[in-house]
């Protein structure tokens, strides 16, 4: 039963964990992931092993997605302090830069201002920048964006004094975009608490206040969903030093569905949030004869049964409100009735 038509979603914040980390997931897994969460175009992240910092590696990367990939795939490219004379030659390749002003594992932090003074610079123009910034780093990051007139992209934002900053820089004229991922809008510090490492992510939950203020901006201040789709195995997990990290790309639409069914959110405005805004702030192109048709029952999200790699979901016991029953791209089905069709390859590399 169709309910509802959407065009193919876009999530701009992905870890498909190439290369390096195919035991988590790859790029077969996460767009089959994708696919089955109505999300037909993926913008991967820079932080593999080795990261997306030098011609060669993302090379790795572009032609392990153009031989495995179910849905579209853009890839982004990242910041290291030492491998910044490769930014041109990047950007050939990437749909964007991702520069990371806070904890991430790896070269990836820049923390020094000639550094990023460097990639506000050499970054071509027409390319955006996106920011992991938390706290006081925004503040930084929209400094940057003023100097050097330039529009960024500020991801997964968790906390209120953020998202007010942004929405004073948005009110003043800045070139700022943002997202929220899913985990920030339905989960807390208590639900950390009650998960232990399978709610541990980057940033951390919020509190209450933190997740009423992203749902206050959800109409106006943030642009985009993004799911930060970040998996790591149960066994990963349940180590000693468990890596953050959550999954995401089977639940978004179906927990935002939910704040449908709860009249916190239009149609309009979900369809802007997940396709038009994340398609007209990257530039990416249209995928013609596409579309995600949703059964709009709601259901309670299983502990198991995923698509992903790692088979596990932070959400397990919330109640999501429809789900996804066929996706149409490029006029083929790819997914129906809990199946995905499209083989590996069948995405096209942006």
């Amino acid at each position: 039963m169709t309910d509802l038509t959407l065009p193919g979603l876009i999530d701009i914040h992905t870890h498909l964990r190439v290369p390096g980390g195919e035991h988590k997931e790859d790029f077969a897994t996460g767009t089959a992931a994708a696919l089955a969460g109505g999300v037909t175009l993926v913008l991967a992240m820079p932080n593999t092993n080795p990261p997306l910092t030098t011609p060669a590696a993302l090379e790795t990367a572009r032609h392990a997605a153009a031989r495995d990939a179910r849905c579209d795939v853009g890839l982004y490219a990242g910041a290291a302090p030492g491998d910044l004379g490769y930014l041109p030659q990047l950007a050939e390749g990437a749909v964007a830069l991702k520069i990371y002003l806070n904890d991430t594992f790896g070269k990836l932090r820049m923390e020094d201002v000639p550094a990023l003074v460097t990639c506000f610079r050499d970054w071509p123009r027409p390319k955006l920048i996106a920011l992991h910034a938390e706290r006081q780093s925004v503040a930084v990051a929209l400094a940057l964006a003023s100097i050097y007139d330039r529009p960024i992209h500020i991801v997964h934002v968790s906390r209120r004094e953020e998202i007010e900053l942004i929405a004073d820089a948005k009110g003043r004229g800045l070139p700022v975009t943002c997202e929220v991922s899913p985990h920030h809008l339905f989960l807390t510090v208590a639900d950390a608490a009650r998960l232990g490492p399978l709610g541990d992510m980057r940033p951390l939950l919020g509190t209450a206040d933190d997740v009423a203020a992203l749902w206050a901006h959800l109409n106006d201040t943030i642009d985009c969903i993004a799911t930060d789709h970040a998996p790591h195995t149960l066994a990963e997990k349940g180590g000693d030093n468990p890596p953050p990290g959550v999954p995401g790309l089977e639940t978004s639409l179906p927990l935002m569905l939910a704040a449908v069914q709860d009249g916190r959110l239009s149609v309009a405005r979900l369809t802007a949030l997940m396709h038009d805004n994340p398609r007209r702030i990257f530039g990416l192109p249209p995928q013609p004869d596409t579309r995600v048709e949703v059964d709009m029952t709601p259901w309670v999200i299983p502990a198991t049964g995923w698509r992903t790699k790692c088979d596990w979901t932070p959400f397990a016991g919330l109640t999501a409100g429809g789900r996804v029953a066929r996706v149409v791209m490029r006029g083929q089905t790819v997914y129906e009735a809990g199946v995905v069709l499209a083989a590996p390859g069948t995405g096209q590399l942006l």
